[in-house]
């Protein structure tokens, strides 16, 4: 079976599309999904927070998150009370059930791999 492979992922250059979002400054963008069939297929992209309004996410799948960019800062928070002022180079694990708050004082920039289909 080939690989997939996708020059120059746009997530850096130009913005994900705008998900919906309280403050409209949440961006999300698949760019890769395998192949698989559609409950076992993986998507990866990039996200981005921009400053204001804070991101509530409900996960209804599996996903990890490596943080790429931060200016500013970048808070992630979980339902429990647990934040964390997050950095480039920390990976984050969201499991299925979770519901997580992004915010963020400037730009935060991710990539993400979900178990999930194409948003």
């Amino acid at each position: 079976m080939p690989m997939k492979y996708k020059a120059s992922a746009e997530g850096k250059a130009v913005k994900p599309p705008a998900i919906e979002s309280p403050g409209n400054n949440s961006f999300l963008g698949d760019v890769l999904t395998t192949d698989a069939p559609k409950e076992t297929q993986l998507s990866s992209g990039f996200y981005r927070q921009d400053k204001g309004e804070a991101l509530v996410y409900h996960y209804t799948y599996d996903e990890t998150k490596i943080i790429l960019e931060v200016e500013g800062e970048f808070f992630i928070s979980d339902e429990t009370g647990y934040k964390v002022s997050a950095k480039p180079g920390d990976v984050f694990i969201f499991n299925k059930g979770t519901t997580v708050t992004f915010e963020s004082t400037g730009t935060a920039l991710g990539f993400f791999t979900g178990l999930r289909p194409p948003m």
